[in-house]
């Protein structure tokens, strides 16, 4: 165990944030974890589960002679945030987020970020659909992708120290365009929480269908719409309002390949079905031999509710 930094913020405290408290504290990579929350009652359930070492009443507080400072809030509040800590920040300090888009989270934390303090924008690729202070555990990142998008001139030192610690949280790492990122997240990530959020809305429009068959007769497909849908709303809010090109852009892609089904079907095209569905399925044998997923029928998530 070697500690990377002495004084760790998170600003906002939900299952990100949480578990990284937990996957640090699991490595001894922090010699302190201070944190702290918007909401009184989120702070207050931190500190009785002695989630980090010490719950601050605001920012400003949690910042103070820290070396890394994590904003683990809606992508929409970043900008705020920043100017909120900014004069807080110690000399040297890195900041860096956990967003889920990273072009609008440059544009709106960059010009509060000190002279002398490092910004160095991240994205853990993991997560379920709990939230607050108690959804974190230890072992989210493990074999996760955290992929980190340095802006200009960022110091390699201090990248390459961000770096470890995601590392010795369990996460194979990765750098990428701020640009780039926000396209393939939109394909792997946006675009299905959409369409996930509206076939659950489709299946509480249908009055033909009552509340109590959509849930007594739930199959696997629909469990997991429900599960995805199930994601915080006011993160999600964010994210398409900050990714809206790359959004749109896979969206409309994925209305003509929805187009190009209903006709087939329409028209019986049986085997055009077939191998449109050998294809697609050989992506997500590829997804479980990447080990980022598992075919067990809970998806491997039952352990990790618990």
């Amino acid at each position: 165990m070697s500690v990377l930094y002495d004084r760790v913020a998170l600003i906002g405290l939900g299952l990100i944030a949480g578990s990284m408290a937990l996957a640090m504290r699991r490595a001894g990579l922090a010699g302190e974890i201070v944190g702290t929350a918007r909401s009184a009652e989120t702070r207050a359930i931190a500190a009785e589960i002695g989630l980090v070492d010490r719950v601050t009443d605001t920012a400003a507080e949690a910042v103070a002679g820290a070396d890394l400072v994590v904003l683990a809030v809606p992508v929409g509040a970043m900008g705020a945030v920043a100017a909120e800590i900014a004069p807080h920040l110690a000399p040297g300090a890195t900041v860096t987020d956990v967003g889920s888009v990273k072009r609008a989270v440059i544009d709106a934390v960059g010009p509060h970020i000190p002279e002398g303090v490092h910004f160095i924008p991240a994205h853990p690729l993991a997560g379920t659909e709990h939230s607050g202070p108690r959804s974190g555990f230890a072992e989210l990142f493990d074999n996760r992708w955290c992929l980190l998008v340095p802006v200009d001139a960022t110091d390699r030192v201090a990248v390459d120290r961000l770096r470890e610690l995601w590392q010795k949280m369990g996460a194979n790492v990765e750098e990428m365009d701020a640009d780039h990122h926000d396209l393939v997240l939109a394909v792997t990530s946006h675009v299905p929480h959409l369409i996930a959020y509206t076939m659950v809305g489709v299946a509480d429009g249908l009055r033909r269908v009552t509340d109590s068959e959509v849930i007594k007769y739930s199959a696997a497909g629909f469990r997991d719409f429900t599960r995805i849908a199930a994601s915080d709303p006011t993160m999600w809010r964010d994210v398409f309002l900050t990714n809206k090109d790359a959004t749109l852009d896979i969206l409309g892609r994925f209305t003509e390949e929805l187009f190009a089904l209903q006709r087939a079907i329409r028209t019986g095209q049986g085997e055009m079905l077939f191998d449109y569905f050998t294809h697609t399925r050989a992506i997500r044998r590829g997804i479980i031999e990447a080990g980022q997923d598992t075919d067990a029928p809970d998806f491997g998530r039952v352990r990790k509710q618990q």
